[in-house]
């Protein structure tokens, strides 16, 4: 079964690049291909110009469950990553202690992921997926099994923390609004085998507040993205 047909985009260095389309149509086939999870029949994935397509270790890949182990406290989850690249223990827990402030996390390093919130899981899982590779991140709905609340202010928190961490995100959604003020530039995709059917620029100011939801561009744009997707 063809699941994509002839997609190409580019993310660029610090950029927030959003995939939005309906259920099904190939957006976390994409994710991983670009992840080396699994193979491609044609074409390539190219980093800096250079093929890694079918490697894996290039990207950092984040999904919908933040798949924290439960035996484990928060800044053993966090230091996986390291351990796995054959850091010691001691080393990868004192690498990760600086972030722990940064993501909001301070005072929870030993804690266990029941003991946290929804909102503070996720925290955990996106620092644990930055300590694997700093330069992509490749997030899969982080935010879609939380409340309306709690996803609204992981929005506002995530703007503020990419700036200063300066990475460059892949970010799938299926909440328009979502994707509109998270991003730089979002790729809106067909019914599979999913083709882009439009590329469109958010044009709007940075960083940006939560009243822009309200803002007669935020919803243009909301509007062209629509038209795209019917």
């Amino acid at each position: 079964m063809p699941i994509v047909d002839d997609i190409s985009f580019f993310l660029k260095k610090g950029e927030f690049v959003t995939l939005i389309g309906p259920s099904g149509c190939g957006k976390s086939t994409i994710f991983n291909m670009i992840g080396g999870i699994i193979p491609i029949d044609a074409g390539k994935v190219l980093i800096d110009g250079i093929n890694i397509t079918g490697e894996a270790g290039h990207v950092s890949y984040m999904y919908q469950k933040d798949l924290l182990l439960p035996w484990k406290n928060i800044i053993d989850n966090i230091s996986l990553p390291l351990l796995i690249k054959g850091k010691s223990i001691k080393e990868s827990r004192k690498r990760v202690i600086h972030y722990f402030k940064l993501f909001g996390l301070e005072g929870f390093e030993y804690k266990y992921p029941f003991q946290l919130s929804g909102g503070m899981r996720q925290r955990a899982a996106l620092l644990r997926t930055y300590m694997f590779s700093k330069d992509i991140l490749l997030l899969d709905e982080p935010f879609g099994g939380l409340d309306a609340i709690t996803r609204a202010k992981m929005q506002e928190w995530l703007l503020q923390v990419i700036i200063k961490i300066r990475t460059s995100v892949l970010f799938i959604t299926h909440d328009i609004d979502e994707g509109i003020y998270l991003s730089d530039r979002i790729y809106v995709l067909s019914e599979r085998p999913a083709k882009i059917n439009k590329e469109i620029i958010v044009s709007l100011p940075k960083p940006r507040k939560r009243d822009i939801v309200t803002s007669s561009r935020f919803n243009q744009t909301k509007k062209t993205i629509l038209q795209y997707l019917s």
